[in-house]
């Protein structure tokens, strides 16, 4: 089974490409520095997400190891 970590983050990613397909109108009103700056943000909060959920189950298998 593919790990939880990367399954979460790709679907994030997946809604992230079609949040920005429909918000390109912005790029058209001239607010690309708006509109590139909500996709990095998001790309960062995903990123982060990412690494905790991977760090977490990480803790876990240890912890399910040890016992």
């Amino acid at each position: 089974m593919k790990q939880r970590y990367n399954i979460i983050p790709l679907l994030l990613l997946l809604y992230l490409a079609v949040m920005a397909y429909i918000g390109r109108g912005m790029l058209t009103d001239g607010r690309t520095l708006e509109y590139f700056g909500i996709i990095g943000a998001t790309l960062v909060a995903i990123t982060l997400l990412r690494v905790v959920l991977k760090k977490r189950d990480r803790h876990r298998r240890s912890r399910r190891d040890r016992l």
